[in-house]
């Protein structure tokens, strides 16, 4: 089984992520404004399909045979987290801005994920984690209000931030589905059957769109973003994601999800010249806020303990059972 190395710092390999990601929204944008949504889609992660099957030919544990099961489950995965989340969020940016898709996907993704938790009693609602999710979604609420308001954008606006919730939906049913999927497969391969069992049905989803695009015409531009969403944003961040989740573990690594909104904001006001209306404004905060409190539960987490830290008489046992439901073992 391979691990991360010693020499590599998770939170740097988690916060690169972040950077690839949030970017990648003002990224896609400007693709979705020169080609229809579906082929924008398609640039990105047909793309990046073909950019990890070259990693796996040149990087990938050639000795380790993927078992049937993990390959399907790992496609099938591709359909939620690559496929209907990319459909949803490439249609919802040729509505709405990307500075509302940069804020509801990252945020509402593990308000929904927690919510869901709790529902289904697999975890144990406490306080903080109810105030908070209380909190994240009365922001969604204003978020709403103030983007189909006159101020926002109006019914265009608002059902494009509709879409993206619905990219946050199946965001949070892919993280959901991760511990089985990655269970005896190394991140690598996971990523590359995900991305490109996706691909091949936002293919089909984008052919009748394809005739319609005049490709020698298209800018500069065009081909440099899906260049980079395609081997930043889709491979390598992926990657990286995969990896700094097995090393410090999904609740400590959604935490660097947060990085996102700053990210795209920043790309989004400088580079797009979008911005929210005051009441977007105000709704975003409160969603951030409360997200926040939900996913820490009103505390920080503690600092993970080095590689080679050796557990102490009476933890080593049960650091193996916890091991069992890390979303990247087999990586």
């Amino acid at each position: 089984m391979a691990t991360t190395s010693r020499t590599s710092n998770p939170y740097v390999l988690l916060l690169t992520t972040m950077v690839l990601w949030g970017s990648s929204f003002s990224s896609s944008k400007s693709v979705v404004e020169h080609v229809p949504h579906s082929v924008g889609a398609l640039l990105r992660f047909g793309g990046g399909a073909l950019a990890l099957l070259l990693a796996v030919a040149l990087f990938g544990n050639r000795e380790q045979r993927v078992p049937a099961r993990n390959g399907w489950l790992a496609a099938a995965a591709g359909v939620l987290g690559v496929f209907a989340y990319n459909g949803f969020f490439f249609w919802g940016l040729s509505l709405a801005p990307s500075l509302d898709a940069g804020i509801l996907i990252p945020v509402m993704s593990p308000v929904l994920t927690s919510s869901f938790l709790l529902l289904t009693g697999k975890e144990k609602p406490n306080w903080a984690r109810v105030t908070g999710l209380a909190i994240g979604l009365v922001g969604a609420a204003i978020f709403f209000l103030g983007a189909g308001g006159s101020g926002g954008g109006g019914s265009s606006r608002l059902l494009g931030d509709a879409l993206f919730l619905l990219s946050a939906v199946c965001w949070a049913s892919y993280t959901l589905a991760g511990p089985r999927v990655l269970k005896g497969i190394e991140p690598l391969k996971a990523t590359t059957y995900a991305t490109c069992a996706g691909a091949v049905l936002l293919a089909v989803l984008a052919a009748p769109d394809l005739p319609e695009v005049e490709w020698s015409e298209l800018p500069a531009s065009v081909w440099w973003n899906s260049a980079f969403l395609a081997i930043g944003a889709a491979a390598v961040a992926n990657l990286l994601y995969y990896r700094g989740v097995g090393a410090v573990g999904p609740a400590k690594a959604s935490l660097m999800m947060f990085n996102v909104p700053i990210v795209n904001t920043l790309c989004a006001t400088v580079l797009l010249g979008e911005s929210f209306g005051w009441l977007q404004g105000t709704g975003a905060l409160v969603l951030v806020l409360g997200a926040v409190i939900a996913v820490t539960q009103g505390k920080l987490p503690r600092r993970a303990a080095r590689p080679d830290a050796q557990p102490r008489a009476g933890e080593e046992a049960k650091s193996h059972a916890g091991s069992a439901t890390s979303p990247a073992e087999g990586s």
